[in-house]
């Protein structure tokens, strides 16, 4: 299936910022890249798919104003344009979330499609999209785990950006992501790419010793 007949008329470059273990600056670095971008005159949307909600925090929506959150939208109880709303930085829109998504894997359970609702969600975005509505580049913040949310972003995505703590237990975790992605490789999604990982907090200070 082509890109295009997948998503809609829009291109938007759809990227999801993964990785299993917490901490390693994942969030930070998802805001800071969707206000750079922003800054360069796209138009951004950042969809916030972690339970804690600190993308959504950080950009200064309150948790009082989430009236409609991505989990309403996975649920399908709203199309993802009534979750969308403005930030403080122009140009960059965000979808934002709440405790509830924690339950969604309970929630969905065994349903067919449990796995590709965000995919859907976004196609259905794009297509009443105008040119002042639409976006150049859509980033997701998954959760620290490798569960149904992350998987909806990775299936999803044109491709997984992996902010990576510049650890040996960190690789660990990093070749798990690398065999999800395999999985999702197979068709309807052939062509999800992983570039190299975003090194984070890197100290040059050596940690392994060996006794004489």
């Amino acid at each position: 299936m082509s890109r295009a007949a997948c998503y809609g008329k829009s291109m938007a470059r759809i990227v999801a910022d993964a990785n299993q273990k917490g901490g390693v600056g994942k969030t930070t670095t998802a805001i800071n890249l969707a206000a750079s971008i922003a800054s360069r005159g796209y138009r951004v949307l950042l969809l916030d798919f972690d339970p804690q909600g600190n993308a959504s925090a950080g950009l200064g929506i309150d948790r009082r104003s989430r009236n409609v959150s991505t989990y309403d939208v996975l649920i399908g109880e709203a199309p993802m344009r009534d979750a969308i709303v403005p930030t403080p930085v122009p140009r960059l829109h965000i979808a934002a979330s709440t405790m509830d998504l924690s339950g969604l894997e309970l929630e969905l359970g065994a349903t067919k499609d449990r796995a590709f609702r965000l995919r859907d969600a976004i196609a259905a975005l794009n297509t009443n999209a105008t040119p002042e509505s639409d976006y150049t580049y859509v980033l997701i913040d998954c959760p620290p785990s490798l569960n149904l949310l992350t998987v909806n972003a990775m299936a999803a995505s044109d491709a997984i950006l992996v902010p990576l703590h510049c650890e040996f237990f960190a690789l660990e975790g990093f070749s798990q992501l690398l065999q999800t992605v395999e999985q999702l490789r197979t068709p309807p999604h052939p062509n999800l790419s992983i570039p190299p990982p975003l090194p984070h907090l890197f100290s040059p200070r050596p940690t392994l010793f060996t006794h004489s």
